[in-house]
């Protein structure tokens, strides 16, 4: 089944270096495209080469080129042992550990090395970028361990292992093989290992590109459900009959943050207005409440500065995504080599941390909002959502997972960036930790999701208990959406594969696309609020 579903792509993405978007990257790791160069990227690629062989030619010394690495940058390499050079630094850098990488994540480290390489500043040759590009259409991908990047001299462990593999040594995966030796992988799809030349490894090892990676996953991940917290939260405002006034236009304006904006004007598209009416606002137009808990009031404001952080995130790992992270770095249209610090991991380490501080604060709110629903005293609906409660339990236990949750993630926030550790005998005397920073920035991002989707079934289970009043039409739909996949809490059940289910139609975003047409629609009535 998976090998027929790859074979079926025949999509393809031009890659120059200069234009990828996080959200095209995603789309690689799954598969979705076949990666071409443009005309322009050969010329350039085989220009930088075009350098290199001219200076391998020459006894000018070069690091990376003819010289040792790190400490050994003094040492020059005889002409006869330069491809064994980078034979070695390619064997002795992979040494990572640890669970290997997904197929999506290698597929989106692969191709992001790819569009590095295409922008023509590392001196590799055409030939061998076009072999990576091959076994990446092939979907031959090697055996990355995420763990063993200090994010300093680039992502040098994980990339080893990417570079170790399309070398025809370790391991591969691929959909019509699976884990294999990675001679035989490449064999099986009619490709050859690649032989490196003079540059080449140090040339493919360079880089943050695992950092941005899983930094561009975690990012839209952490956009979409973003946008579908507000969503939820504005259903759970219904159901605990909270007042739709805090959303006022006129309040956001004299606090003009563009996320507060943006979700204030989500919440006045959500709930009762003259285009989308709630029977349930209707219900308590008169009660005696001028103003609702923080949770409910200020979603504004605390979900704004996640989706202006989110953006900000966004707009630094675009950057990077695109930006020369190699060294030494080959100036063609200069005839020059130079050594920099391009490959420093700092910025996506740094927005990394940043964006799992910011998206944490979406499931800490949220498991107030889940508190509020379960607690009598604060909901008026019958604790813990159930019916014949005691010898039910309801969600009593399924509040204490989102609050398990997001103790976790108060720790996984901690940032890793602000760590340092000396190594390569003082050569690499300060480093990003950036690795770390982006795989805990997608268990955070994770365990949103894993919040988020209690909290919408806690709030479809409390509108079961204001029935027969109904909300308005969008968050009904939103309540359709997730009848159709779980059914209401009669009584208790084994819920975790219900949390799954639905945390499944966030990260599909299905509740945003059953909402975002009724969205557009009051947004262009234009309604009087």
């Amino acid at each position: 089944m998976a090998s027929r579903k790859h074979q079926e792509v025949q999509q393809y993405i031009y890659l120059d270096g200069n234009s990828l978007l996080t959200e095209q990257l995603v789309q690689l790791g799954k598969g979705a495209y076949k990666i071409k160069l443009t005309p322009d990227v050969e010329r350039k690629v085989n220009k930088s080469r075009d350098l290199v062989e001219k200076i391998t030619n020459q006894d000018q010394a070069v690091y990376g080129i003819n010289t040792g690495f790190g400490i050994f940058a003094r040492t020059r390499i005889p002409h006869d042992k330069l491809v064994e050079l980078q034979e070695n630094v390619i064997r002795s850098t992979a040494v990572g550990v640890g669970d290997s990488l997904s197929p999506e994540r290698s597929r989106m480290l692969l191709a992001l090395r790819i569009n590095v390489l295409a922008k023509g500043y590392s001196g590799i040759s055409l030939e061998t970028l076009t072999q990576m590009i091959q076994a990446f259409n092939a979907s031959c991908l090697s055996y990355v361990p995420e763990k063993g990047t200090v994010g300093a001299s680039g992502d040098l462990a994980p990339l080893a292992h990417l570079a170790l593999g399309l070398m025809g040594e370790g391991q591969m995966w691929s959909p019509k093989s699976g884990w294999a030796d990675a001679k035989y992988v490449l064999q099986a799809h009619g490709l050859q290992p690649i032989s490196l030349k003079a540059k080449e490894g140090v040339g493919m090892i360079n880089g943050t590109q695992m950092i941005t990676a899983l930094g561009a996953e975690a990012v839209e991940r952490a956009m979409a459900i973003a946008r579908q917290a507000d969503i939820i939260a504005a259903l759970t405002l219904e159901v605990l009959k909270g007042t739709t006034r805090a959303f006022d236009s006129d309040i956001h304006d004299l606090r003009p943050h563009r996320g507060q904006v943006q979700v204030a004007a989500r919440f006045r598209s959500l709930l009762n207005s003259d285009v989308h009416p709630s029977e349930i606002a209707a219900s308590h137009r008169l009660c005696d409440r001028v103003q609702d808990a923080y949770t409910l009031r200020c979603c504004p404001q605390v979900h704004g500065v996640v989706n202006d952080t989110i953006a900000f995130v966004k707009g630094i790992l675009v950057t990077e995504m695109n930006s020369v992270t190699d060294n030494p770095i080959v100036l063609a249209e200069r005839g020059d080599i130079i050594s920099g610090g391009n490959f420093h991991g700092e910025y996506p380490a740094k927005v990394c941390d940043y964006l799992a501080i910011g998206v944490h604060e979406l499931a800490s709110i949220s498991e107030r909002r889940i508190e509020r629903l379960c607690n009598p005293s604060l909901s008026e609906l019958p604790a813990f959502l159930v019916k014949e409660g005691g010898l039910n339990c309801g969600f009593m236990m399924a509040h204490c997972t989102a609050a398990a949750l997001v103790s976790e993630n108060k720790v996984l926030c901690h940032p890793s960036s602000v760590d340092s550790l000396s190594t390569c005998a003082a050569i690499e005397d300060h480093v990003s930790m950036g690795g770390w920073a982006a795989r805990k920035a997608l268990r955070v991002v994770e365990h949103v999701e894993q919040v988020l989707a209690i909290e919408l079934l806690a709030a479809c289970q409390g509108l079961e208990f204001v029935r027969p009043l109904h909300t308005t039409e969008p968050l009904e739909k939103v309540y359709e959406l997730v009848r159709s996949v779980v059914k209401p809490l009669d009584k208790d059940r084994f819920m975790a594969p219900d949390f799954e289910i639905v945390r499944k139609l966030l990260t599909e975003e299905k509740v945003w696309r059953a909402v975002e047409p009724y969205m557009e629609h009051y947004r262009l009535a234009q309604a009087p609020e």
